[in-house]
């Protein structure tokens, strides 16, 4: 027997969202006349985090699970008085339709010491014999409405440093973003003025970090990965600079997961000015990664498909 468990996309990014239809089919192959009891399909979304820390000679595992939702419906047609359907050999498909909940759930994740998946599970029985099943993950994408506000919200830094050892003077910058939040692969301007009033060269770096955190048991674990990194030409001594940089955010990075109890995803703007022998200054300001549209027809629809075989 082969069992497969497939579903249609609905759009060009093959995500789904809060309330839409997952639609797809149950295919089974059998070789001969089969008799099932019952053939049902869940949809499941969770997130799990575990890590593993070095406390002297002992290491300590924390995890925690955080559930979502799972519903299970059945797609046998009532064939039979007992509620069972006899196949003949050949392959047969069943088609299903499930509606994902409304409720604020996080984005499909993996990351550093967690996840957040989302699967469709197929189980087919038979009488004395082990259940058959098959399974296959979907991504959800979760809808950025309590995002939105503070999307909008502007962002403005300053930091002033004097240059000492060998050298002297003030390095100043102030750096402005007209908005907090920016799609997945959305421009973004940094704009301000640097002032080297200082005997020294300074190299302007920019850098855009993606901050997992995971919390379990009391306690948490922190990574941090730059995701774009980009520098500036020297700016030589005693010179004023006005700030025009475009960074673009990658289209493929997670969106900014903060409805997660036992997880964060989260990035900043880092803005740092590369000076010899000094505590280099740099402003650090908060950016809301949006997921991109998924708006328009698909093109092509291709069924996503798992299989499993006894």
């Amino acid at each position: 027997m082969k069992l497969t468990v497939e579903y249609n996309a609905i759009n060009e990014l093959n995500t789904f969202s809060n309330g839409d239809v997952l639609a797809g089919q149950v295919i089974v192959e059998v070789s001969k006349k089969t008799t099932i009891k019952s053939l049902t399909i869940k949809a499941k979304g969770k997130a799990s985090v575990a890590w593993t820390e070095t406390h002297g000679d002992r290491q300590v595992t924390y995890w925690d699970n955080e559930k979502y939702f799972s519903q299970t419906e059945s797609i046998l047609p009532k064939e039979n008085k007992d509620g069972s359907f006899t196949l003949s050999g050949g392959r047969h498909t069943f088609a299903f339709v499930v509606q994902l909940p409304l409720n604020d759930m996080p984005s499909s994740f993996k990351g550093e010491s967690g996840k957040v998946e989302y699967h469709l599970l197929t189980q087919l029985s038979r009488t004395l014999r082990v259940p058959s099943k098959a399974k296959t993950k979907f991504t959800f994408v979760s809808r950025p409405d309590a995002l939105l506000p503070v999307s909008m919200s502007p962002q403005y830094g300053v930091n002033e440093r004097d240059v000492i050892f060998f050298a002297s003077g003030k390095i100043t910058m102030n750096i402005f973003l007209e908005k907090t939040g920016y799609q997945q692969g959305e421009n973004l301007v940094v704009r301000g003025e640097i002032v080297n009033s200082s005997t020294r060269k300074i190299v302007p770096k920019y850098i855009i970090y993606q901050k997992q955190s995971f919390f379990a048991q009391g306690n948490r674990t922190v990574h941090t990965t730059n995701i774009v990194k980009e520098k500036e030409a020297p700016l030589s001594s005693s010179t004023r600079q006005s700030v025009s940089k475009i960074l673009t955010v990658p289209s493929r990075v997670t969106p900014t997961i903060l409805n997660c109890r036992i997880l964060k995803v989260e990035y900043r703007l880092k803005v740092i000015l590369d000076v010899s022998f000094t505590k280099n200054p740099e402003i650090k300001l908060p950016l809301v990664i949006l997921p991109a549209s998924s708006d328009g027809a698909m093109k092509k629809q291709q069924p996503q498909k798992s299989n499993w075989t006894s």
